[in-house]
C-alpha cells in the first residue's frame, strides 16, 4: 500500500493549529506529558473535531496515522 508522508506541520494545519515549528513545539510543551491513562483522541485539549480526525485516522491506519503516532510519544 502506497501511503503519503505527512509532517508535523501538515498534521497542525489539519487540525486547524498554528503549524509553524515555534508553535509545534509550545504545543508539545504545554500539553506534555500526557498521562499513559489518557489515549491521545481523548486528551481533554482537543476539540470534538480534532479528537474525532485524530480516533478515525488511527483506526483506519490512514496515511496519517504515522504523524498521529509520534506526536502521541512527543506528547508521552
Amino acid at each position: 500500500m502506497d501511503k503519503s508522508f505527512h509532517r508535523f506541520t501538515e498534521l497542525f494545519e489539519q487540525l486547524g493549529l498554528h503549524s509553524d515549528p515555534v508553535s509545534i513545539k509550545q504545543f508539545i510543551a504545554k500539553h506534555s506529558p500526557l498521562s499513559a491513562a489518557v489515549s491521545l483522541e481523548n486528551a481533554s485539549f482537543w476539540t470534538k473535531a480534532q479528537s474525532t480526525f485524530i480516533r478515525e485516522q488511527l483506526l483506519l491506519d490512514a496515511d496519517w496515522a504515522e504523524i498521529i503516532d509520534q506526536l502521541n510519544k512527543d506528547l508521552r
